[in-house]
């Protein structure tokens, strides 16, 4: 199977609900493959972590440069990601980050440690009134979904009534980002994204009115003080994409992790009682099943080179970063799901398995694109799955989970559990 052969089966039902078996046959192609012309296959952790950090791979294709002549239907759902973070590169990307990054800076986000702690505990309280008569309860929607919403509708300043609109939406919008998407999901990301737009218009305009100590009141202040620094279309995108990726990925990072402790019980004990470090659980589910799949990247150099395979101006390399996370040249026994590869405190360096604090997984990116909201998703997951666990000792699945039917954003549509 070459890497062409690959990427199909990717996109058919049974590779989008287990991508794994095909990530290590294009491996077996070599760390990076060539998929006819014009695109290249990353699996190598090396090499994906090279182009995820040099600028000359960038995000933005040369269609989307100025001048160049725009499609004559565009989607407006892929012009929404085209003018956020995502998918712009530097100055814009440098530019419109530094105004939103001091958001999430390692002392502001460890600040909202309490906040999240009682967001948890209150969700839980809930969680159990739904399960009481031992009826199943969806996990996802009753949890997964609702703290991460929950926490980044706060620091943006979202009304909580609003928060139940947000899931159905962002589900609709990220079909956008797939490979490939039908043409009914693409028009219900169009409309979903033209909502949103709406709203964060509607939001902005009351900020301008009533000015609040909140991330949309002061974007909006900048965007007023100073168009340069940031425009209005640049404005409403940011805002779309900060509070779809604010819960998005932190959302089936919770269910994935959930998923992998039922699979695993014997870390259940150990989480509950102390012995496994919340944060080595959530790297490893980070690596071992991440919410974010695969990634692009353009070649907009000369003499641009990955693994020793040429990747000429304008060639496309998609970076399979579930596969990366499981490259043996970087982790040792890939294919185990095993948290004390994170854990520095049961690393035993004259043992005989030398795994060690393993390097950081690729699943928030790396570079210019690091995600900005890193920090605060593994806070959420390091809080959150603990307590859980600890408030319901007879945790268990229910039914069958049903995963979502994509194959960049990878997480459960349901995971019905019993909390008696």
């Amino acid at each position: 199977m070459d890497g062409t052969a690959v990427i199909e089966q990717l996109l058919t039902p049974e590779g989008r609900a287990d991508p794994y078996p095909l990530y290590e046959l294009a491996r077996e192609l070599g760390p990076v493959a060539p998929c006819g012309e014009g695109l290249v296959l990353v699996t190598g952790y090396q090499e994906a972590d090279r182009a995820l950090r040099d600028p000359a791979f960038a995000v933005q294709s040369a269609a989307r440069q100025p001048g160049v002549v725009q499609p004559l239907f565009p989607s407006p759902a892929r012009e929404l990601f085209a003018r956020s973070l995502l998918e712009t590169d530097a100055p814009d990307h440098t530019r419109v980050r530094a105004l939103i990054a001091s958001v999430f800076t390692a002392r502001r986000v460890a600040a909202l440690a309490p906040a999240v702690a009682a967001a948890v505990a209150r969700l839980l309280e809930q969680l159990a009134g739904s399960g009481t008569d031992g009826s199943p309860v969806d996990f996802m929607d009753g949890f997964a979904f609702r703290l991460p919403v929950g926490v980044v509708c706060e620091l943006l300043g979202v009304p909580e009534q609003d928060h139940y609109r947000f899931r159905g939406l962002a589900s609709d919008l990220t079909a956008a980002l797939e490979l490939e998407a039908e043409p009914a999901e693409l028009d219900a990301a169009d409309a979903a994204a033209e909502e949103l737009g709406d709203y964060f218009l509607e939001l902005a305009a009351r900020r301008v009115a009533d000015p609040r100590d909140d991330l949309v009141g002061a974007l909006v202040q900048v965007a007023a003080a100073d168009g340069a620094r940031l425009g209005g279309d640049e404005l409403i995108a940011n805002l779309v994409v900060l509070l779809v990726a604010g819960f998005e990925t932190t959302t089936n990072l919770l269910g994935n992790g959930l998923r992998l402790l039922f699979d695993h019980p014997e870390l259940i004990t150990r989480l509950r009682g102390g012995g496994l470090a919340p944060g080595a659980f959530t790297e490893e589910v980070l690596r071992f099943d991440p919410p974010v799949q695969l990634t692009t990247r353009i070649a907009r150099g000369d003499g641009l080179a990955l693994g020793g395979v040429p990747v000429p101006p304008g060639t496309g390399v998609l970076l399979l970063l579930g596969a990366a996370n499981r490259d043996p040249a970087r982790y040792p026994q890939p294919d185990r799901f095993d948290p004390d590869r994170f854990d520095p405190d049961r690393f035993d360096p004259a043992g005989s398995d030398r795994r060690g604090p393993a390097g950081r997984p690729l699943s928030f990116g790396a570079g210019a694109h690091f995600c900005l909201g890193a920090r605060l998703a593994r806070l959420e997951a390091d809080l959150a799955l603990p307590a859980l666990l600890t408030r319901f000792p007879a945790l268990a699945p229910a039914a069958a989970p049903l995963r979502r039917e994509r194959l960049v954003l990878r997480g459960y549509r349901s995971l019905p559990v019993s909390t008696v």
